[in-house]
């Protein structure tokens, strides 16, 4: 399931591009992301922040809810932008969300240069509560 230079390179861009797009007046923190579907659709999303904090959404979880919304139940990578010196990873949520719809995603995590770590999703959340582990355990 691995991705081409080219691949990686243009779904760390569209992540870029999505970044610019975050409503953020309150971090000051934009962030943004791109997620590759199985059939090759690529999907964007950014954070969204609110006055109360709690409603905000990060720009991953806005990219799997925007996909969910087209149809799209599978995926393959997704690339995760911000204005942070170092590697951007996504917080709990949004590794919970990943891991929901698949075991073996791509995460690219980038610096704002364009460099990238790439982990798997189960590296980044080891011992998750996954849906394979909730249908074992209802045929027990």
């Amino acid at each position: 399931m691995s991705l081409s230079d080219a691949e990686i390179q243009s779904l760390i861009e569209k992540s870029f591009e999505a970044k610019k797009l975050s409503y953020s007046p309150y971090s000051k923190f934009p962030v943004g992301a791109a997620l590759l579907c199985q059939d090759g659709t690529v999907v964007t999303g950014c954070n969204v922040e609110n006055a109360a904090y709690a409603p905000a959404v990060c720009a991953e979880r806005c990219a799997y809810t925007k996909a969910i919304s087209m149809g799209q139940k599978e995926f393959k990578a997704i690339a995760i932008s911000s204005n942070l010196d170092d590697f951007i990873a996504p917080c709990g949520v949004c590794r919970q969300t990943m891991v929901e719809f698949s075991e073996d995603i791509d995460v690219y995590m980038t610096k704002p240069d364009g460099t990238y770590k790439m982990m798997k999703i189960t590296e980044l959340l080891p011992h998750s509560f996954r849906p394979s582990r909730l249908l074992q355990q209802s045929q027990i």
